[in-house]
């Protein structure tokens, strides 16, 4: 039962890496302006991610190190702090974007401005972190996330052609040179493998205890909550497609049309709720997974189980955190454009976070007999090229 109960930390990551701002606005926008032909980048990240995932769910588990620990073992101090950069400042303009999204989601709830909802949203971000324990975050957002299945019920509902669908999923490429169409496929990629993620799965592991006997739930952690995820972010572009086709989503305004085009007012109610848990779920475990970050690569004392003041440079650091966040919202700097740049700086600086996790998964030092054998190691490699690619092409694309 315990083990079945970790499933949580899947879906929590799941839903903090696929259905929050950045993911259902990318899905949304593919949808609408290329109807079916991007599902194929949403399973390409999904893959991605589940292996992504139970290599640092692996990692953790076996050596009983997380992935900050070992970052700065392994490559020192100028390596982890290369690493603490690129990640650090994209994530911060992602828990912006996720803020502003909560923001955004209680303004669409209320038709009070998001700018007067900053404070008390990043107040409440703070306050769970403050007061809550590790497998309260973890199962009470898996749990509320589930209101996100209304994406999936309305994909059914809308009835989309078979044939369509199973066409997107096979990469194509667009029939003349189009910026845009690459520019999403990008900002797919880069709201899916965002790096928090891994980083916060790993950490999520030593926090739950796993050791070597939770590998197996581990691989199923990793997949089902992964699929979880993939599979309503592929619901997302799915209704968008067949509910706001040849629309360019602009304004936040639209976003709940993708939902109250099916259901009506109650569609709605489900799409901020959905947009309010899973930018929720986003902003905590951006949070900590930067946190965390930092905490082990300077061998602070960390996590959530531990009360505040026996890790004051833990709970001070997520409080700056959740400060500079919160600026993004204050300004009142439009949700959309911050979205799609912080999705594209994300893919910039995935070969940063993706390299040195390949190198460890290969380090027997930490994995013995379970490193990576060739077929993940294969895939890995993959993964890493994907990244590449991605870093080169991002911010080009962006502009």
């Amino acid at each position: 039962m315990k083990r079945l109960l970790h499933v949580a930390l899947g879906i929590l990551t799941s839903v903090g890496g696929f259905l929050e701002i950045g993911s259902i606005v990318t899905a949304m926008q593919a949808g609408a302006e290329f109807g079916f032909r991007l599902l194929w980048v949403v399973a390409l990240g999904t893959l991605c991610a589940i292996s992504l995932t139970e290599m640092a769910g692996r990692f953790s588990a076996v050596s009983q190190r997380t992935l900050g620990d070992a970052l700065r073992e392994r490559f020192g101090a100028r390596g982890f702090g290369l690493v603490v950069l690129g990640v650090g400042v994209t994530s911060v303009l992602v828990l912006g974007a996720e803020l502003t999204g909560l923001a955004i989601a209680t303004e669409l709830a209320t038709g009070v401005s998001f700018r007067l909802w900053g404070l008390p949203i990043a107040f409440l971000v703070w306050l769970i972190l403050w007061k809550g324990k590790f497998g309260v975050i973890e199962y009470g957002v898996a749990g509320l996330g589930l209101v996100t299945l209304s994406f999936l019920v309305a994909a059914f509902h809308v009835d989309p052609p078979g044939p369509a669908m199973a066409a997107g999923l096979l990469p194509s490429l667009p029939a003349e040179p189009d910026g845009r169409y690459w520019f999403l496929a990008v900002s797919i990629l880069g709201a899916t493998l965002t790096p928090y993620l891994f980083y916060f799965y790993s950490s999520g592991a030593i926090e739950d205890g796993w050791t070597i006997a939770e590998l197996s739930a581990n691989r199923i952690v990793a997949a089902i909550g992964m699929l979880f995820g993939g599979v309503l972010a592929g619901a997302v572009l799915v209704v968008a497609a067949m509910v706001m086709p040849d629309m360019r989503i602009e304004d936040y305004a639209a976003l709940p049309l993708v939902l109250s085009r099916v259901f009506g007012r109650t569609g709605f109610w489900l799409f901020v709720a959905s947009l309010w848990i899973g930018c929720l779920g986003a902003a905590l475990e951006i949070t900590l997974a930067i946190t965390y970050l930092l905490a082990q690569g300077y061998n602070w004392r960390w996590g959530e189980n531990l009360r505040p003041r026996e890790a004051a440079r833990f709970v001070l650091t997520y409080t700056a955190l959740v400060a500079v966040g919160l600026g993004f919202t204050l300004a009142g700097v439009d949700a959309l454009q911050l979205t799609n740049l912080a999705m594209a700086l994300t893919s910039a600086v995935l070969p940063l976070a993706l390299s040195p996790l390949l190198l460890l998964m290969n380090d027997r030092r930490y994995l013995g007999r379970h490193a990576n054998g060739w077929i993940a190691n294969g895939f890995a490699v993959l993964i890493v090229a994907l990244s590449l690619t991605l870093a080169v092409v991002s911010i080009p694309l962006a502009i």
